[in-house]
Formats: structure tokens, C-alpha cells, sequence
């Protein structure tokens, strides 16, 4: 289990800014067992944790590609999965080629997942979504001209309101939150992003405009997106009978219990559990 700890150690602080490194199984175990292991060693305290072998997933914090494995004790078998949103199995079966190739280039290493993840598969990620960031951007930026330039039709091409919630594995990029802000003035829409672990977006507003601020975060990159719904909004069927409300950011899942509890929607959110009854802001 030594060889455990001193591997996971070697990913855990060669991770570079928007890298994501989880612990699937145990988490807290997992991640205090580590925080210790930097501070004393592998003496018996670390070693009293008796905790089973650890599965993790790693991955770029706005790519849609992570890959999930685990250390046994024995170190005797390395196995690694490839994960995505909304990839094909075109792009999956190019992925875990990779992984084997890379793995048969490692061979008897000393540190073979230190080597597969840190030194092959997280550069050849951040490579891919340098590329894609790129098109994003283009993407992006005749999307939100498109939104400015018909907002005012929009406006008046759907009499219904709706209402759409998404869920990811989290919300942190500057420049998605950004986004998110300018989509819902240029499409006047309402709503909130809470941030961190996990995000969650909810807007509301005409159909046509909903729709449009609903594909803007699809064409984004995100890790675990899953669109909840996207329905006619109870309690009225205009949009002027709505009051118009400002984009918002909330950091803890309590705020978005609050908020949905503020306009009678509650229970969109439980049903899906997230937060709970007797949450509240504080």
C-alpha cells in the first residue's frame, strides 16, 4: 500500500492549473489518508486507516474527456477507462487506443500510472482542448452576436415562458460565468449559476430565448452536463406576467433551494436532490 500512497503523491502534485483529480470511492478517506501521507509518511497512523484500494478520476476541468482507473495494492494490473460527455465511440475507442499504446511505451515502469496520466494522457488532453477552445471562441462570439442582433424578435416571437435546468459536475471557469451573464441580458432571460461542486444553471424567459441560451451552453465544454429539463414554466402563460428578475450567482446548494422556494418552484430541484426541504441560506 506504500507504493500506493507515494504513486498517488506523484499525480496528486505534478497537477497543473485546471486539471481535476477526484477520488470516485471513499473521497474524504482517500483525501485526508493522502494529505497525511504528505505530512508524516507511511507510518502507522496512515496505515491504520485500513482504507481500500483507491479509484479516482482525472481529467481537464472544461473538457469533455476524463478517464477514470484505479491502484490496486498489488500494483499488478493497470486498468483505465475512458469517460466523456457527449462523445462518440468513434472518439472513445481513439482514446483508450491511446491509453494502450502509451501503456505498452511505459512497460515496467517504476511509477507506470504517474507516468500514463501526468507525463502522456493529461498533455495530450490539454493539447486537444487548446484546439477546441479555439473553435469555441469563433463559436461563442457569433453566437452572442446572433443573440444581440435578434434579441428584440425574440422577444416577441413566443407569448409562452419557459424554464430549463442543467446540472454539472462543476461551475468555475471565469470565462463560462461570463457567458452565462451576457446570454441572459443580450436574450432577457432570468436566472442563476451556482458556482463550484456541483454547478447548476436555471433561466427562465420567452421559449425562443430559453432555447436559444439553452444550445449556447450545449455548444460549451463541460465535464458531466445534463440538461434536467426544459418545459413551459408554471404560474403563468406570458411572459409579462413574470417579473423580471436579474442573472444571479450562488455558491452554495442552500441558495438554490432558497431561490427556487422564493418563486414557487421548490420542488424542481428536490425532486432532483438537490439541497433539501429544510435547507435554507444560512
Amino acid at each position: 500500500m506504500e507504493r500506493v500512497f507515494e504513486e498517488l503523491q506523484l499525480i496528486d502534485c505534478s497537477l497543473l492549473p485546471g486539471e481535476v483529480f477526484v477520488f470516485l470511492e471513499h473521497c474524504d478517506g482517500w483525501t485526508d489518508a493522502l494529505k497525511l501521507y504528505s505530512t508524516v509518511g507511511y507510518d502507522d497512523s496512515v496505515e491504520k486507516l485500513r482504507l481500500p484500494s483507491p479509484s479516482f478520476q482525472i481529467g481537464l476541468e472544461d473538457f469533455n474527456v476524463w478517464f477514470e482507473t484505479s491502484l490496486p495494492s498489488g500494483m499488478s494490473t493497470i486498468s483505465v477507462a475512458v469517460k466523456g460527455e457527449d462523445i462518440s465511440r468513434a472518439q472513445q475507442e481513439r482514446w483508450q487506443d491511446i491509453v494502450r499504446e502509451k501503456l505498452e511505451e511505459i512497460g515496467d515502469s517504476e511509477y507506470p500510472m504517474y507516468q500514463l496520466l501526468s507525463l502522456h494522457l493529461l498533455p495530450m488532453l490539454h493539447a486537444e482542448a487548446e484546439v477546441r477552445t479555439t473553435d469555441e471562441a469563433r463559436n461563442l462570439e457569433a453566437a452572442s452576436a446572433n443573440a444581440t442582433s435578434g434579441s428584440s424578435s425574440n422577444l416577441i416571437s413566443s407569448d409562452i415562458t419557459y424554464h430549463a435546468l442543467f446540472t454539472s459536475h462543476h461551475l468555475i471557469s471565469p470565462n463560462k460565468r461570463r457567458n452565462l451573464q451576457q446570454w441572459s441580458s443580450s436574450l432577457s432571460t432570468s436566472g442563476f449559476a451556482k458556482v463550484g461542486y456541483p454547478g447548476v444553471i436555471y433561466v427562465e424567459g420567452a421559449q425562443d430565448n430559453v432555447q436559444e441560451f439553452v444550445d449556447n451552453v450545449k455548444a460549451m465544454q463541460w465535464l458531466a452536463l445534463r440538461l434536467r429539463f426544459m418545459e413551459p414554466a408554471p404560474g403563468g402563460s406570458g411572459c409579462a406576467s413574470v417579473p423580471r428578475r436579474q442573472w444571479k450567482e450562488l455558491q452554495k446548494v442552500g441558495e438554490v433551494t432558497e431561490e427556487m422556494r422564493e418563486i414557487g418552484r421548490e420542488k424542481y430541484v428536490l425532486e432532483m436532490g438537490i439541497g433539501s426541504a429544510g435547507t435554507s441560506k444560512g
